[in-house]
């Protein structure tokens, strides 16, 4: 698929264009509305949202290779707003306890028990690490589409991630920690001598 020439067509006023756009990344802009709002009603609010900005402001997108990374700050910036008229605005993973049985039993967008873990460990760390390490590695996001998002400058979202990650790395134990992406190895601790090839 090519964003850059489907925005364009959707710039000169092609519904059909802007809607492929949507359709290819609907899963996605899902659980990033889900992660903030908690529910599906509101994440689905969210979404419809997004998509009336985009219509309204898509031509004021000058490369349109950032479509996706424009158009998921449009969705995060329209959650927080809703969580602010609801006068309960939430970070991410506050309501874990009441939205679980719901992605577990009923919705489409399961988590699977990684993520259920993650969140677990996730709710450890104080909500802007945690909203900064969802967006970085639940999500995939770069750093500057985070910052955009979140209106923090990059140098600082890469601190809170940093931060963050030093704390799980404390809660799950350093040797049990792979890399600077969040992957855990396994229950066991790779022995640090042995007969066989070392692992990549």
């Amino acid at each position: 698929m090519n964003v850059s020439r489907l925005v364009r067509q959707a710039q000169r006023g092609n519904k059909e264009a802007l809607l492929q756009l949507i359709l290819a990344e609907q899963d996605v802009y899902y659980r990033l509305a889900y992660s903030y709002m908690g529910n599906e009603h509101d994440a689905m609010d969210a979404m419809e949202d997004m998509i009336v900005t985009l219509y309204e402001k898509l031509g004021q997108l000058h490369k349109g290779e950032a479509f996706y990374s424009w158009s998921k700050t449009i969705l995060v910036n329209r959650c927080k707003t809703l969580l602010r008229k609801k006068e309960r605005f939430l970070p991410l993973g506050d309501e874990q306890e009441s939205t679980l049985p719901a992605l577990t039993e009923v919705n489409p967008y399961r988590w699977t028990e990684s993520d259920m873990n993650m969140q677990e460990l996730l709710s450890h760390l104080n909500p802007r690490q945690r909203e900064a390490i969802e967006l970085r590695y639940v999500h995939d996001l770069p750093y500057q589409t985070i910052a955009d998002m979140t209106g923090a400058p990059m140098g600082t979202i890469k601190s809170r991630i940093s931060q963050g990650i030093l704390k799980l790395k404390a809660m799950i134990g350093g040797d049990r920690y792979e890399d600077d992406r969040g992957e855990i190895r396994g229950t066991q601790a790779e022995p640090e001598y042995g007969a066989g090839p070392a692992r990549t």
